[in-house]
């Protein structure tokens, strides 16, 4: 492992927003709309609730907000397009008048994200990278928004029954690779471009933790690094082999998991990390960062 990796700067540059990824890095912060996550499912569902807590993530120094209305946890199962709508679009609508940084669709289905944008969402973050719905990579080229693709074994609904690589990080690093040729061949442009290697879909604990040591491994893929370890299984289990005892997400010490994965990963070369607590991973970049410096 390399410790330490020069990290490219990147500067993108889209309707009313600019983002410089890499000089620092940045924050995502994630507004789940929905009763069923794994970690904070049902917590702000109601509308006003929602918007006050993308509010406090803003406040406490997120510099992109993802807003999701379907779970993709192990096992989940895929949604109605107008149930997502419903879910996510009314709190667009409300934290883009509220708030001046970007705001993200976590989605599939371009139906979703058509609206999303329509409201004044400005990013679409894409768990299938563009695989599930022919229609939104045209949509995100015809309105020039920066994509996040990501990499997922199979489906949320079987990805964590067995999942096997004979050669991770080249299989995934493989993937990406094709996912940025077909997005710029569909019209994206390569410098609105994000890539994820997906933590824990489709991955077991080891892969995971293989993933953010070789983390690093991806960037000569030329393209920001966005990691989301935030309080998934990987770091519970890690934490039950260890103590010995089960860790909800809710606990404390899985959030300092989280704090741990999220320094692991900056050091490894991440310019993006999307969490829960934002107050607390906020106070972390800025240490590592230093480090960094």
């Amino acid at each position: 492992m390399t410790s330490n990796p020069t990290r490219t700067v990147f500067h993108i540059k889209w309707d009313r927003h600019q983002l410089e990824i890499g000089r620092r890095t940045l924050v995502m912060g994630i507004l789940n709309v929905t009763p069923d996550s794994f970690s904070d499912g049902g917590k702000f569902f109601a509308l006003e609730k929602a918007i006050a807590h993308g509010q406090k993530l803003v406040e406490d120094g997120a510099d992109i907000l993802d807003i999701g209305g379907e779970s993709t946890r192990p096992f989940s199962e895929e949604i109605k397009e107008e149930e997502e709508i419903r879910r996510v679009v009314p709190i667009i609508e409300h934290l883009a008048k509220r708030v001046n940084i970007p705001i993200s669709i976590d989605t599939t289905k371009s139906g979703v994200a058509r609206r999303a944008l329509d409201a004044g969402a400005s990013i679409i973050n894409d768990v299938g990278a563009l695989r599930m719905d022919p229609a939104l990579a045209r949509l995100a080229a015809q309105r020039r928004v920066p994509v996040i693709l990501m990499h997922m074994k199979g489906v949320p609904g079987t990805m964590q029954v067995n999942p096997h690589y004979d050669d991770l990080v080249g299989e995934i690093k493989g993937f990406l690779s094709e996912r940025i040729h077909f997005a710029i061949q569909e019209g994206i442009e390569k410098s609105k471009i994000i890539i994820d290697p997906g933590i824990g879909f489709g991955k077991t604990v080891d892969h995971n933790l293989q993933l953010i040591r070789d983390l690093n491994l991806f960037c000569d893929l030329h393209v920001p690094i966005l990691i989301g370890p935030s309080r998934k299984a990987f770091i519970r289990n890690t934490l039950k082999t260890h103590f010995g005892e089960e860790f909800s997400s809710a606990k404390p010490q899985v959030e300092t998991g989280t704090q741990a994965i999220v320094s692991a990963s900056i050091l490894n070369g991440a310019h993006i990390v999307r969490v829960h607590d934002v107050a607390n991973t906020v106070v972390t970049v800025k240490m590592i960062d230093a480090v960094r410096a």
